[in-house]
């Protein structure tokens, strides 16, 4: 059985150009880095505190605690190491696991051979010792084991999350070409919106921005959301912990009255999508939602704080030209009634970014999936800059 107060090496994983805004919320969450890559960050953490890393974390996709770390040659090698591995100390023989493994390695003829070859050695363990198996799959419904091979250099993890952490748990209706829900509370992040402000999110679609906003503002964290995760399944883990781990997420929620948010959409239904999400994320009383053209969102006078967009990129053939005359209008709309607030655009079409008609102060990069993408910054002045 597993000691859960263990320290051991962890490394937390996001996406590519996120990883600034994943390890100040490591730090914040008292931990220390070791090293921080450009899509994760290693440190040292019990399994006790990857419970708290995977409920609390936002930005993160997956929690991975190290358990083996070897030489490996090429992909003969792969069933005799892996076999010599005490698994029996992870995971019960009744339980269910799966294998996922990212290799570089010139041995390796097709991506699933390694997944096939450990699992068959995990399974042939469990067969010598005790005379049966456990089940296995592909999906991540119980205990998951992550590998990492890259030349003869192999690292063995537990992936304690399971499914991954960019999916917060709450949006049950996705609507149209949604962002993550990582991705949307990194690129706040990146906006330093703070809650004695507004945060106004036209062409709101689905809702993701401005439910992570609220999220944010009043300390409700992911693991509030989600029940199941790959740790529940390791010998050695404990339920009462784990319900005194979510019943202090519950007291850790803010109510701020003075809270101002606004998220609008011409499309009714995607504000009732937004709605739906609101609710099953418990702050549907926080967001004012608007059903009008963009130009026609309430902007408050005072205090002025940070508008956001999450525009249409253009990916299929003929949209350009209507999407052209969008960015435009967005742009006229910031200059001409968001005076004195911070305006955010985030695209992935940077010729359409062209036509919005201002100049960016700030230009940061993400990727939302495959899409190379910005998060362009408008410092809207009243008046003129030099005043």
């Amino acid at each position: 059985m597993l000691d859960f107060n263990l320290k051991g090496k962890v490394f937390v994983t996001c996406k590519d150009r996120s990883v600034s805004y994943l390890e100040k919320e490591i730090r914040e969450l008292g931990f220390v880095p070791e090293s921080v890559t450009r899509t994760g960050i290693e440190l040292r953490a019990t399994l006790e505190e990857c419970m708290d890393l995977n409920l609390y974390l936002r930005t993160a996709s997956q929690v991975l605690y190290e358990i083996k770390s070897f030489y490996l040659q090429n992909a003969d090698d792969i069933y005799r190491r892996f076999k010599a591995i005490p698994w029996e100390d992870f995971l019960d023989v009744d339980g269910y696991f799966s294998v996922n493994s990212v290799a570089e390695n010139e041995s390796i003829t097709t991506p699933l051979i390694v997944n096939v070859k450990v699992k068959d050695a995990i399974v042939d363990r469990f067969r010598d010792l005790k005379g049966r198996r456990p089940d296995s799959g592909s999906d991540y419904n119980g205990l998951v084991f992550q590998v990492y091979w890259k030349e003869t250099q192999c690292i063995v993890y537990i992936n304690t999350s399971g499914d991954t952490l960019a999916k917060h748990g709450y949006r049950k209706i996705p609507g149209k070409a949604p962002m993550m829900e990582a991705l949307a509370a990194t690129t706040i992040y990146a906006t330093e919106w703070n809650t004695r402000v507004p945060f106004i999110n036209p062409m709101c679609g689905s809702g993701t921005l401005a439910i992570e906003a609220a999220l944010m503002a009043t300390k409700r964290y992911p693991g509030l959301f989600r029940d199941h995760y790959s740790f529940q399944h390791l010998l050695g883990y404990s339920e009462e912990a784990f319900l005194a781990k979510k019943a202090k997420l519950e007291s850790k929620i803010m109510e701020l009255p003075e809270l101002k948010i606004i998220a609008s959409d011409i499309s009714l239904q995607a504000i009732s999508f937004a709605q739906e999400n609101a609710i099953t994320a418990g702050v549907d009383h926080m967001i004012e939602f608007q059903v009008c053209d963009f130009a026609e969102t309430e902007i408050p006078e005072k205090p002025r704080g940070v508008i956001m967009f999450n525009p249409e990129y253009g990916e299929r053939l003929g949209e350009n030209d209507e999407l052209e005359i969008t960015y435009k209008r967005m742009g006229d709309f910031l200059k001409q009634k968001c005076a004195g607030y911070r305006g955010y655009i985030f695209t992935g079409n940077l010729e359409l970014a062209k036509k919005i008609g201002l100049k960016a102060n700030r230009r940061m990069e993400f990727w939302n999936g495959t899409i190379d993408c910005r998060l362009l910054k408008y410092d809207l002045y009243e008046g003129k800059k030099e005043e």
